[in-house]
């Protein structure tokens, strides 16, 4: 019955963390779609060389994070609350 439980509460977690990936995932796309604007055929070559360079730089970062052990979704806490912080303050 404990080992069901605990077996459980790591599935609820499990399912949060995705949900918060998700969800995050799904907002970072609806902000970028929203603010970066659409390039000039003339500039589609530097932009692919941009956006290629920006890339790499997030797959490095990403990288260090994981293998140093950081998690955003561990950082992120669900009632959107923080210590000193009120949620209405965070969203203004």
């Amino acid at each position: 019955s404990r080992r069901l439980d605990r077996q459980a509460r790591q599935i609820e977690r499990l399912e949060r963390d995705v949900s918060v990936s998700i969800e995050m995932l799904a907002l970072f796309v609806r902000f970028w779609l929203t603010v970066t604007p659409q390039s000039a055929e003339s500039s589609d070559a530097a932009a692919r060389a941009i956006g290629k360079d920006r890339f790499e730089g997030f797959v490095a970062a990403l990288g260090r994070r994981l293998a140093a052990g950081q998690s955003t979704a561990r950082e992120i806490r669900i009632d959107g609350e923080s210590p000193g912080r009120t949620p209405d303050r965070d969203l203004g």
